[in-house]
């Protein structure tokens, strides 16, 4: 049986200031969500691109293919290296998931048929997923407490830099009186890789998490990582507050749990975080992708709006959703999590029914739309963040990464189910009916709303807490039975 160890690192990581260390961790690992931005962005830019006999000559469907593969390539990626940071550490699977998605969507912009772009878009779509698993895990355990939801926020947010990276890059790219149309689209595949190539660099110099380290009983190297961290705070010039020796925690390590001690976290001993994590990620994912995957669509079939108009309206709806958790996340962590986890879930669904009312009664046009969209998604922005932060934080360290991305899996799938339905409300061109989409409207507000009621009864205050005191980890459990 592993030894009892006593250790002051999840206290000594918590009282740090913040300093150049922890900017620059959430630059290199943040930058996930800005190569997804980017990737949709630009996969959805070039889909009417690839139909062209010039480039890959794809059919609707074919495009709406490499789309789908790309959000299974996302979940499987999320599932299987999420449980492979729980196990083998955060810092080989984010180096490893970047590697992946570099690679990847380098080689698809080569493709020279269709079976090739799929075969490359779904190893793309993994890194990115298990990025997600991996980054939140890492960030969580690195950010002292008293940041961890606005920083949270803040890099969940970023995918809206992304997108609005890709909305100007494609405008340009994806114009044929300045690149021709079977290279533009090439190179826009290629921005994802050439960005992240820096960061992976990066990436090679920041620390394994000293909190996972010392649940698998690697004690030293915990210590080592922490006094590594510690040094780096301090050469920013930042005084390191003393230590609460009242905080020392006693674990066993006991390695990586079973997927039956899994299930019985998620169902026996967390059932309310488990539905209220459900309950966040599948609403917002289904608002997400109902409206933003439909964008076009609406400004086309109901304000006569072209495609290659609508990219500014789409640059003016992603600041909305850029500046949402940038300005509201630190609330989060001095009003707290159920005050604003509930309100702006809430608000969002509010307003996006009013809206559809108004939408209803022909009262707006394209601008005015999109500028009541961008106040909606201000709010929704910062919901839909802070639905990742609560399974992040809510749950034992052990099982960090794939409690992640379970529940990211499970919202990918509801989520999918959006602009399918809202497409079919949408209709064609001349043959549209808002009262139709009005009721899609109502529908994806009622389930913000219901999710907004929910953390307002199951939100743990997690704010300025240690992540250890707000979840004890398995570890320590077994030590008290």
């Amino acid at each position: 049986m592993s030894r009892v160890v006593r250790s002051l690192v999840p206290a000594r990581l918590d009282r740090l200031p913040w300093s150049g260390f922890h900017t620059r961790l959430v630059v290199a690992l943040g930058v996930a969500w800005v190569l997804d931005g980017m990737e949709i962005t630009i996969a959805g830019a070039v889909g009417s691109v690839l139909q062209d006999r010039r480039t890959l000559g794809l059919s609707s469907v074919e495009v709406g293919l490499t789309a789908t593969v790309y959000l299974i390539g996302e979940v499987a990626g999320a599932l299987v290296f999420g449980r492979l940071s729980d196990r083998f550490g955060r810092r080989r699977l984010f180096i490893l998931t970047l590697g992946l998605y570099l690679v990847a969507n380098g080689i698809t912009a080569f493709s020279p048929n269709l079976a090739f772009l799929l075969f490359f878009r779904f190893f793309a779509g993994a890194g990115i997923g298990g990025e997600y698993a991996a980054i939140h895990s890492a960030i969580d355990e690195l950010v002292p407490a008293r940041y961890r939801g606005r920083v949270d926020l803040a890099v969940s947010g970023t995918y809206w830099l992304g997108a609005m990276i890709g909305t100007a890059s494609t405008y340009v790219l994806l114009n044929p009186d300045i690149l021709p149309v079977n290279v533009g689209w090439r190179i826009g595949l290629l921005i994802g890789p050439a960005l992240g190539a820096g960061i992976w660099v990066l990436r090679r110099h920041l620390p394994e998490s000293p909190r996972w380290l010392l649940m698998h009983g690697r004690h030293e190297e915990a210590e080592r990582t922490a006094r590594e961290v510690e040094a780096a705070v301090a050469e920013g010039g930042h005084p390191l507050p003393p230590v609460d020796e009242g905080r020392a925690l006693e674990i066993r390590p006991h390695g990586a749990p079973s997927y039956r001690e899994i299930a019985r976290v998620l169902l026996r001993d967390y059932p309310g975080r488990t539905v209220l994590g459900a309950t966040l990620m599948i609403s917002q994912s289904f608002l997400y992708n109902a409206i933003f995957f439909t964008y076009v669509l609406v400004l086309g079939a109901y304000y006569g709006v072209s495609p290659h108009d609508a990219s500014k309206y789409l640059f003016t709806f992603a600041l909305g959703n850029l500046a949402g958790p940038l300005v509201l996340g630190r609330l989060f962590d001095t009003l707290g999590r159920r005050v604003m986890i509930s309100s702006t879930y809430i608000v969002s669904g509010v307003l996006l029914a009013i809206t559809g009312w108004l939408f209803k009664q022909a009262a707006l046009d394209a601008t005015t739309q999109t500028l009541l969209w961008s106040v909606i998604f201000f709010v929704a922005s910062a919901a839909a963040s802070s639905g990742y932060l609560t399974v992040s934080e809510l749950f034992p360290l052990e099982i960090r990464a794939l409690v992640i991305a379970l529940f990211f899996s499970v919202a990918q799938a509801f989520g999918a189910l959006g602009p399918t339905i809202f497409g079919a409300l949408i209709g064609e061109r001349g043959h549209t009916d808002p009262s139709r989409l009005f009721y899609g409207y109502l529908f994806a507000a009622a389930m913000m709303i219901a999710a907004g009621l929910v953390a307002l009864v199951l939100a743990v205050d997690a704010e300025r807490r240690s992540l250890e005191d707000v979840t004890r980890p398995l570890s320590s459990r077994h030590l008290a039975r």
